[in-house]
């Protein structure tokens, strides 16, 4: 099992948090200015890289709070974890 150190809590079991996407995602300035296709892209498509990824979870059975996690996609190996509204 995967031990996940929620920056809040400390490290816990991954049954108690969900996967929320892909960290660092912003929101465009001016939503209305996009075209449809703009607009679906910024809402769907995202990276899949193989190695160090940038994920976005939330601790669900525990504080409730989102965080950002540094993840090798290849290993499983957390890098680190910090506080969402935070750089990496």
């Amino acid at each position: 099992m995967l031990v996940i150190p929620c920056p809040h809590c400390g490290p816990r079991p991954e049954n108690e948090f969900r996967y929320a996407g892909e960290a660092h995602i912003a929101r465009p300035a001016d939503p209305e200015a996009l075209s449809d296709a703009a607009w679906a892209d910024f809402l769907y498509m995202r990276g899949n890289p193989k190695g160090r990824h940038a994920e976005r979870w939330r601790h669900v059975h525990g504080c409730g709070r989102f965080f950002n996690c540094i993840r090798d996609t290849v290993t499983d190996r957390i890098e680190r974890t910090y506080p969402a509204g935070t750089a990496p």
